[in-house]
């Protein structure tokens, strides 16, 4: 009977990687400062943060727990109750709801619970990749060898890299950021009368009706901010006459009214 012995991941595949035959010697050692590096690298990163996590929102949970249990037995019968026990729960609950707000925003304020996902997501999507590489599988069926699939191998670990370094330092998913339009940009650079059409038409902030084509001779957000303002405006008098029915508004300023002016009188 085969006897199972546990190892690690450097173990089981740093004899893969030697055995792998490759165009170069010094392809094997790319593999392994890069894709087993980074591999070992974000392993130890997820088991880190997966020790602080835990031990946070174990602390958050526990905590939420005896919080109310303890404020609840503080409303027995204080005769039935030890001496000194009021401040013994007092000290108790305050110290309860410091360690549960503190571990809530230590897991907030370092993105525990985001690192430790990311962490986890990109481990296995490097392994999952390695593995497919190994048994000429998934995306390299059609590779006769590994040699003809070493670089796209190493574009797609260099790829997971990158996406995981954007999340990392935009604090969002990948591709959140709006694109430079350079184009655009340019065109906006370049003086009206050297313009092509694209140009203007890319340079036009005017806003189109969907389905007339036509522009707008006023932008629909003006129309809806003065709106706002003209309702909000109308609410804070109404609030006004309410609480001071006594004062009176203020009077408006009449219409200016311009003569009529007779074409044929002037022709």
């Amino acid at each position: 009977m085969m006897k199972f012995v546990k190892q690690n991941y450097y173990d089981r595949v740093n004899k893969i990687i030697d055995g792998l035959k490759l165009k170069y010697p010094t392809d094997n050692q790319i593999i392994k400062n890069r894709f087993l590096y980074e591999v070992l690298l974000y392993e130890q990163k997820r088991d880190k943060t997966k020790k602080y996590y835990n031990g946070f929102r174990f602390t958050v949970t526990i905590g939420s727990i005896l919080l109310p249990a303890i404020l609840s037995v503080g409303q027995m019968d204080p005769e039935k109750l030890p001496e000194n026990f009021d401040d013994f729960m007092y000290w108790t609950s305050w110290i309860v709801s410091l360690s549960v707000t503190a571990c809530n925003g230590f897991v907030q304020l370092f993105s525990l619970d985001k690192n430790y996902y990311t962490y986890s997501m990109v481990t296995e999507q490097l392994k999952t990749e390695g593995w497919q590489y190994f048994q000429l599988s998934g995306k390299y069926r059609d590779s006769k060898n590994h040699i003809q699939s070493f670089k796209p191998f190493c574009y797609s670990i260099e790829n997971i890299k990158k996406k995981q370094i954007e999340i990392e330092f935009s604090g969002g998913k990948a591709g959140d950021k709006k694109k430079f339009d350079f184009k655009r940009e340019m065109g906006k650079q370049v003086p009206e009368q050297y313009q092509s059409e694209e140009q203007r038409r890319q340079t036009n902030d005017t806003p189109r009706s969907d389905t007339s084509g036509l522009n707008f001779s006023v932008n629909p957000k003006d129309i809806v901010t003065g709106l706002v303002q003209q309702a909000g405006t109308s609410a804070i008098e109404t609030v006004i006459r309410e609480i001071n029915p006594d004062s009176e508004p203020e009077p408006q300023p009449e219409p200016v009214v311009l003569p009529k002016r007779d074409i044929k009188d002037e022709l």
